[in-house]
């Protein structure tokens, strides 16, 4: 059977389960695609779609651009089990000719929510030169990488220090004791800077706080050099309790529930709802132990690449963190971006230990670097060409998503 493109679109807009599955490599995938495709490719689809498409009866919709791979992924799907797979009428194709829209790169949804949270809240940012002045003067600052440990390794901003996302409202105080010391996030690019710095702000953090604007591009757009082999972190401390009630205040504003283990036997117990659980604390604290069916996926990553994580849009989502502000405000940002998401209050003393056979890219076994589409904010060999090309996308998806019109996100 096919699908089209108009059914899928209206039940996006109706919030309906469904899964918009593009099974071409991610450098196509990212030259084009609908704005909640998720992208796994055929040869992944063994490996991937079991975990992924957590429910055999959800919806799911899959194409291509004409390369003729999508009939032999609705196969495959079938074969695993899954009873309601269908080819999207007219490919990609088909959705061009219907007029909707196409978003370029990966991870576009979380990008264009984050464009939007900017351009909502104004987001304060500072750009690299003056930055770069206030380290120079030997300013009373606070540098916070907000990307995983490994992306902040690779290159970071001098002086910089690693907390990823979620960790921010629970380390940034260990970080700047002082409420006079100015606290700057940065990441790559825009994204996990602004959504990081916005959550200090909505937290209610004393401090003056910015995004590095256009983060490690503008840094190297600007001529200024960046560190290498970095290792620093910033561990936890402070007062965990006053991080929680910041946490938490930020998560009722956003509409999120909370439930225990008794509510959540209950939510999965409904069949007809696909569910995600997801424990959002770091690999190494996830690994010392975690609850029974949790996938650790960090809340500042989730956030970011919500796309993989979580490809059935209309999901439910619940999210497990023993000490409380990472679930929070993860939890809050996921709201946001228009999924029905609570957190989990939890007994976190009968774990199972061990990690998932996890790669960086989260899924079960690392991908190799076939089809792999080269990220301009990522390394330090992009194009200065392709950094500006990435970084000009970027400014424009927020006039994207209002011609798309199937977002639903909101901004508190």
């Amino acid at each position: 059977m096919t699908v089209t493109p108009y059914q899928v679109r209206s039940a996006l807009l109706a919030r309906s389960e469904i899964a918009l599955i593009d099974v071409r490599d991610e450098h196509p995938f990212a030259a084009g695609h609908p704005l909640f495709a998720a992208q796994i490719p055929l040869a992944r689809i063994a490996a991937e779609a079991e975990w992924r498409l957590p429910r055999k009866d959800v919806q799911v919709v899959v194409y291509d651009d004409g390369e003729g791979l999508a009939p032999f992924a609705v196969e495959e799907l079938r074969g695993l089990g899954f009873t309601r797979v269908d080819l999207l009428d007219g490919g990609l194709q088909g959705w061009r000719d219907a007029g909707y829209e196409l978003f370029e790169d990966v991870n576009s949804y979380s990008k264009a929510f984050g464009e939007l949270v900017e351009h909502r809240r104004g987001t304060p940012s500072l750009p690299a030169e003056d930055v770069q002045a206030l380290i120079d003067e030997k300013a009373d600052i606070a540098i916070l990488d907000a990307r995983r440990f490994d992306e902040y390794a690779t290159m970071s901003i001098p002086g910089g220090r690693s907390v990823p996302g979620a960790e921010l409202v629970l380390r940034a105080p260990v970080a700047a004791p002082d409420p006079d010391t100015t606290i700057i996030v940065n990441c790559a690019g825009r994204t996990r800077s602004l959504i990081g710095a916005q959550s200090l702000i909505n937290a209610g953090l004393p401090n003056r706080v910015f995004a590095l604007r256009n983060g490690t591009i503008g840094w190297t757009l600007a001529g200024q050099q960046l560190e290498h082999g970095r290792q620093e972190s910033v561990e936890l401390g402070g007062d965990v309790d006053e991080a929680r009630a910041r946490a938490r205040e930020v998560a009722y504003r956003a509409g999120v529930r909370r439930i225990d283990a008794a509510q959540l036997a209950g939510i999965e117990a409904e069949t007809h709802r696909t569910l995600y659980r997801f424990d959002v604390r770091q690999p190494d604290v996830y690994a010392a132990g975690h609850l029974p069916g949790f996938r650790n996926a960090p809340g500042g990553q989730l956030v970011q690449e919500t796309d993989h994580f979580a490809p059935v849009r209309g999901a439910r989502i619940v999210l497990a963190d023993d000490l409380g502000p990472r679930a929070d405000m993860t939890a809050s940002w996921l709201a946001q971006l228009g999924w029905e998401v609570l957190v989990l209050e939890a007994d976190f003393t009968a774990l199972e230990t061990g990690p998932l056979e996890t790669g960086p890219d989260g899924a079960p076994t690392p991908r190799g670097p076939e089809g792999r589409y080269k990220r301009p904010y990522e390394g330090t060999d992009n194009p200065k060409a392709a950094m500006q090309a990435y970084l000009d996308w970027e400014y424009g998806l927020v006039a994207q998503l209002q011609r798309d019109g199937t977002h639903g996100f909101f901004v508190i």
